[in-house]
């Protein structure tokens, strides 16, 4: 037989072994719990970039239908196949209260405004003392088409931008491919169209 002491210092080396398994175990789990939790917000902020990028797309495709339709003589001039980075000069009639356009001139402003607006100049903030563009789209492209003449008919406003992750590009669509922007099979291209019927 055993000596009282010899058992009770069994049983506690024994205790403490399981208790540090449960320890480790409980480690393991948290840290896999913390990891999914990381991923998840991961996930979470792509999917709300993506839908800011995408409502973004849409109040920027309704502003220059909205802009096309209060400037219906000159509807031919919003024509595009493709304008974006910053591709228009600054027309040298700004249309503001204090300064009158005719209707090719505020065509001229309003596709001006719509393409800068689209590169982020709506909003910006200062970034290691430069002034930085920080709102806009990622990378955007913006066409419209209609009748050649302008006049009375269907007119699509297509605007293009870089998604964070890969998908088929299946849109007959062509507005920005070819750019290189999107990757080298479009597998980034996001697509907003968006059809409007117009009359002078």
């Amino acid at each position: 037989m055993l000596p009282s002491n010899s058992l009770k210092t069994k049983g506690r080396y024994r205790q403490q072994g399981v208790g540090m398994i449960e320890v480790l175990i409980t480690t393991l789990l948290l840290s896999i719990g913390i990891l999914n939790i990381a991923g998840l917000q991961t996930v979470a902020k792509k999917s709300n970039y993506a839908s800011i990028q995408r409502t973004s797309a849409t109040i920027l495709a309704r502003d220059i239908v909205e802009k096309m339709r209060a400037n219906p003589v000159s509807l031919d001039r919003y024509l595009t196949s493709a304008i974006g980075d910053a591709s228009l000069d600054q027309p040298a009639t700004t249309c503001t209260a204090a300064t009158k356009c005719n209707p090719l001139q505020l065509a001229a402003y309003d596709m001006w405004q719509w393409e800068d607006i689209m590169d982020g100049a709506s909003e910006s903030r200062d970034i290691d003392g430069v002034n930085t563009e920080t709102g806009g789209l990622s990378e955007p492209t913006g066409c419209i088409t209609g009748p050649v003449a302008g006049g009375a008919g269907v007119y699509t406003v297509s605007i293009v931008w870089r998604g964070l992750t890969e998908l088929v590009n299946v849109s007959a669509n062509t507005c920005g491919q070819g750019s290189g922007k999107y990757g080298a099979n479009e597998e980034f291209r996001r697509l907003l169209t968006f059809d409007t019927y117009i009359a002078p």
